[in-house]
């Protein structure tokens, strides 16, 4: 099943862009301190989910509607769609940061901020970014 199939690729490019988010906020975070980074390395995470996932998972989509409109328009619809997960991404991660203590916390609450994220993020990809005349 084809819907299948790009739920497993975006969940793959999930984890890749989880990786950049950390190593992005682990940087950052002694110069912006624990939020301000974390919206810094959430927009570097989008950036490298929108461009694996224009590439890989939804790369059908993304060819027959990228002869309709700018790369740029795409990208910033990317990442306009996805503010219903980046809002329960960030939630989470500041709560994880609230409730839980130690050095990995900040990676623990983007990890969870993460999954809280993709499913309202898969389907705005899916659906409204990367749509296609698909039939089902």
């Amino acid at each position: 099943m084809k819907i299948g199939r790009e739920f497993l690729a975006f969940a793959v490019v999930g984890v890749i862009g989880l990786v950049v988010d950390v190593v992005v906020l682990y940087l950052l975070a002694p110069l912006l301190g624990w939020y301000a980074a974390r919206v810094v390395s959430f927009l570097s995470a989008a950036t490298t989910t929108w461009a694996f996932n224009r590439r890989y998972t939804f790369a059908a989509s993304a060819a027959s509607a990228a002869s309709g409109r700018s790369v740029w328009r795409e990208y910033l619809g990317y990442l306009a769609t996805m503010t219903a997960g980046a809002v329960l991404n960030y939630g989470a991660y500041v709560l994880t940061l609230h409730w839980v203590e130690g050095r990995w916390a900040a990676a623990l609450g983007v990890a969870i901020g993460s999954v809280a994220g993709m499913g309202a993020n898969f389907l705005s990809a899916r659906y409204l970014v990367f749509r296609s005349h698909r039939g089902g």
